[in-house]
């Protein structure tokens, strides 16, 4: 029996891309046309009735926020589309904008129409730069055949458009309050909140922000109908998720899975990571991007959904799937990620510009020998802190691998004080 299906990338492999006619071909706006003849009310709550989670990494259930957002007085209210895709391992929302735009596009126009927007953004990472010309000619083709600009679809009050913003390359901008920043002209720093983004987003107003993959399901729920979607998936978690594998993968590729896959078999069934590209043994597997946990083989054996995860110290975070086989050297591959918390880090807050300097800096003492049982204590108290006290979730997030591996593996930081490793002292 198949591991993948067709729900939300049914289309990704198809050659229109760009074509409208193409689109509705294959239900494409269906959903919005189902979604104009009814209440707004009743399209908030079949969201919430799917149980679909936001894909951007945070899990919050995309229902509640849009209800949220609808109890929110003020306008106009701006819908925003997150494709700033930074996070290492992770190409789904790449895979969206470059095979099937108009699906982000159509979700995004059933948000603009819930909420009375005239405005939508889709910030899109500045290293996706490429990508630019297509999404720029689905929202051309959909203008030109009505569903983008004034009275979309004869509804005198629906004017909704939506305009590419380009990132610079930060990946804090993937915060979403940084970027509103960016998008205002603003330094890409997080924001103090509360209040939050739904009463006080973009400009000052309410707003809604979803990423791409989040927005590429609202067209499947409204168009099957929420009780077919919440089929697939878990009671708590409904739909499919779109996983990214990489690193020592066998295969190295994307994969649309149903929520509540078993880890063990995406890590080793052939149809999707398929083990190793080299034949060891796997030693663990980062999961969900830099900012996500590590996984070891004694974890392995647990349903990929938000909620199971989370209680055993996991998460699914943007979906990626980084491999690590056991020629990996647990500390010199921490040292790598915080390598990157050190370049991205905005240097708003001090536990997350100092912290991740510092802990750099013990790790690399471990790498040599020189680390000591004093520097493991400080290495775990300077994580707390990072935890706790950093601004905003990128230095929240940045010490996640670390701890991870100080709970299940501290042996091998020990290791190191006694210069026992055997892939960095021979």
């Amino acid at each position: 029996m198949s591991k993948t299906i067709k729900l939300i990338t049914g289309t990704v492999d198809k050659s229109y891309k760009h074509s409208v006619e193409d689109y509705k071909s294959n239900r494409g706006f269906n959903a919005l046309h189902r979604a104009i003849n009814m209440d707004k009310e009743d399209i908030i709550q079949e969201v919430i009735d799917s149980k679909l989670l936001g894909r951007g990494g945070a899990a919050f259930p995309t229902g509640l926020k849009w209800k949220y957002l609808n109890n929110i007085e003020g306008e106009p209210k701006y819908i925003v589309c997150n494709a700033d895709e930074g996070e290492p391992g992770t190409f789904k929302d790449r895979l969206f904008m470059k095979r099937d735009p108009l699906i982000v596009i159509e979700g995004m126009l059933i948000a603009g129409y819930v909420f009375n927007s005239k405005e939508g953004y889709i910030y899109i990472r500045g290293e996706y730069r490429g990508l630019f010309e297509g999404f720029k000619l689905a929202l051309k083709n959909a203008k030109q055949a009505g569903y983008l600009g004034k009275n979309i679809l004869g509804i005198e009050e629906f004017d909704f458009d939506i305009k590419i913003i380009s990132g610079a390359g930060a990946y804090v901008c993937g915060e979403n309050s940084t970027l509103l920043n960016s998008i205002e002209g603003q330094a890409g720093r997080p924001r103090v909140k509360p209040p939050r983004l739904a009463e006080v987003g973009l400009f000052g107003q309410p707003t809604l922000v979803n990423n791409v993959e989040t927005f590429a399901n609202i067209p499947i729920i409204l168009d099957r109908g929420p009780e077919y979607y919440r089929s697939v998936g878990t009671e708590e978690s409904g739909g499919s998720l779109i996983i990214c594998m990489s690193g020592h993968a066998k295969n190295k590729h994307y994969a649309e899975i149903p929520v509540g896959t078993n880890l063990k078999d995406i890590i080793y069934d052939e149809e999707l990571a398929g083990g190793t590209s080299t034949g060891r043994p796997v030693k663990f597997v980062h999961i969900g991007g830099q900012s996500g946990p590590l996984a070891f083989p004694e974890q392995f054996d647990i349903s990929f959904d938000h909620i199971t995860l989370k209680k055993e110290g996991l998460a699914i975070g943007t979906g990626a799937i980084v491999i690590a086989d056991d020629s990996v050297c647990l500390v010199d591959y921490l040292k790598k990620v915080f390598e990157f918390f050190i370049h991205e880090s905005c240097g708003k807050c001090n536990p997350c510009r100092e912290g991740n300097q510092q802990m750099y800096a013990i790790l690399d003492k471990f790498s040599k020998g020189e680390g000591s049982e004093k520097d493991l204590e400080i290495l775990k108290n300077l994580a707390y802190a990072m935890e706790q006290a950093s601004f905003c979730g990128l230095g929240q997030a940045a010490p996640t691998a670390l701890m991870s591996a100080l709970k299940h593996r501290e042996e091998e930081f020990l290791a190191h004080i006694d210069k026992n490793c055997s892939k960095c002292f021979k």
